[in-house]
């Protein structure tokens, strides 16, 4: 790519005929202005080249390879011609006007120079003086708002270190409340565990004794009471957690914020110590730019009255959360321990009626046994008539039988033959009626048999349920939390 200003040429690959009036190219002109930029740029004017055509001519010739060809083949190296390389085109730079014109404008602007610099001084010379007068103001409004301030972050550090203390001190305060209370909470498991044994095993009573008396409901009633003191105390300790992480949240609060105003404390003091010839003073430069602030001093004030005016709400919350925790503590425990005597009475109580019932059974009985002994002597004494009878009976119908024998006329009708047929007759009663009673008696036996088994039954059921109430119930009822362990002492 040819540079601005070169002067163009043109190579041809075969020579020509040159002219008669060809000037020769002026090599020493081109030479000189090869490869050099102007310091200033072109004006749009002198952006086009101008070609002197009055002393060139340019020639165009459209070289063909048919006679270069030809004469490469006839015409050995050294008689061909050589190539010729003309300068045909060339322009300048500048005019003299212009030349003129860059002379007139540095001298003005020299000019100009000199007269600003004046100026410059004369100003400069005020300009320190006033200058050093405000920076010294300045500094020294810097260095009060800096007092005023370090003076306003002691006195919010002391009253974050009032409240931070007061917070710890509620905190450790709820905290012991709360170990209290998870310790009664606890304690409620053994008598709870109690109560449902209980009724556990006296699901094991037998026939009858499956009622829903006294006891049971009783039970019920303090399975009821202890679960509910359970969910009461299990919602009390959820609050008494969620109040813990409130205040220990506003104490967090209150450290972060003493600790941001000690560290700004330092840096403030520092600031208000500082002068011109402490040391560790140095330039940072752009800092001025930097904008890091957050806050106005309303809201940097109204952020640490909000942590404090919420650590005081959090303390008197906890306060009453205390007090009712020590109020349901103490209820609880005078519930549980009335009840637990409630079902104790009952227990007794009712063990003193199965006792009763059970002596009075055993009582019928032996009247049972004995009367079972004396019909069973009896049904046998029945049976031996039954078998006395036999033989008067055969008698008789062996005397009818052999009478029949007796041949013709003799078959008489007599009195004997009535009176033994009278007395077949009476036998057959006789037999008939005891065998009779002898069905009573038996079915009676059963009745007795049937009335001894209930009452065995009865017997062994009355015992199991005195055993489970007496020996099982009563015996694990027989210590019950103390008070101090129900509120969380122990």
């Amino acid at each position: 790519m040819e540079l601005v200003g070169s002067p163009l040429t043109a190579t041809y690959a075969h020579p020509r005929s040159t002219p008669n009036k060809f000037l020769p190219a002026i090599s020493t002109m081109a030479s000189s202005y090869k490869n050099r930029f102007p310091y200033y740029p072109l004006p749009q004017t002198f952006s086009l080249p101008w070609m002197p055509r009055s002393y060139y001519k340019t020639a165009a010739i459209n070289p063909t390879l048919a006679p270069f060809t030809k004469c490469a083949e006839g015409v050995t190296p050294s008689k061909t011609l050589p190539f010729v390389c003309n300068t045909t085109d060339l322009f300048t730079r500048y005019t003299p006007e212009d030349w003129y014109q860059s002379n007139m404008t540095n001298y003005k602007e020299s000019e100009n120079s000199r007269q600003a610099s004046e100026r410059l001084r004369d100003d400069t010379c005020r300009m320190i003086q006033d200058k050093h007068q405000q920076t010294m103001k300045t500094q020294g409004e810097s260095t009060k708002n800096l007092g005023v301030r370090v003076n306003d972050i002691g006195f919010w550090k002391s009253e974050l270190c009032h409240e931070l203390d007061e917070i710890i001190k509620e905190t450790r305060a709820l905290t012991d409340v709360k170990k209290r209370l998870e310790r009664a909470l606890a304690e409620t498991e053994a008598p709870l565990q109690v109560a449902r044994e209980c009724l556990l095993h006296r699901e094991k009573r037998m026939g009858i004794d499956l009622v829903h008396d006294e006891v049971e409901k009783q039970l019920f009633r303090e399975v009821d009471i202890i679960k509910s003191c359970q969910e009461r105390m299990q919602q009390h300790l959820d609050k008494a957690k969620a109040q813990l992480m409130s205040n220990r949240g506003a104490q967090h609060d209150l450290e972060r914020d003493l600790a941001n105003k000690q560290a700004a404390h330092r840096i403030d003091d520092k600031c208000h110590h500082l002068r011109n010839t402490s040391d560790g003073i140095s330039y940072y430069r752009g800092v001025e730019r930097v904008d890091a602030t957050i806050t106005v001093p309303e809201t940097w004030a109204k952020f640490t009255d909000t942590n404090i005016f919420r650590s005081q709400n959090d303390r008197a919350a906890s306060a009453k959360l205390r007090d009712n925790i020590e109020t349901l503590l103490a209820v609880m425990a005078d519930e549980m321990w009335s009840q637990f005597n409630t079902v104790n009475v009952a227990f007794t109580n009712r063990i003193s009626e199965t006792a009763d019932a059970k002596r009075k059974i055993q009582t019928h009985l032996a009247k049972t046994l004995q009367e079972i002994f004396q019909l069973e002597m009896n049904i046998a004494a029945i049976r031996k008539a039954i078998r006395d009878k036999g033989p008067p009976l055969k008698v008789a119908q062996t005397r009818l039988d052999e009478r029949t024998r007796r041949p013709n006329m003799e078959l008489c009708r007599d009195p004997p033959q009535l009176r033994l047929a009278n007395e077949v007759y009476e036998l057959d009663e006789t037999i008939q009626n005891l065998q009779q009673r002898l069905r009573e008696a038996e079915d009676t036996l059963q009745t007795l048999v049937r009335a001894k088994s209930v009452l065995e039954h009865d017997l062994a059921v009355k015992a199991n349920s005195l055993f489970i109430d007496q020996e099982k119930c009563m015996g694990m009822r027989k210590t019950f939390p103390i008070t101090p362990r129900l509120v969380g002492y122990v």
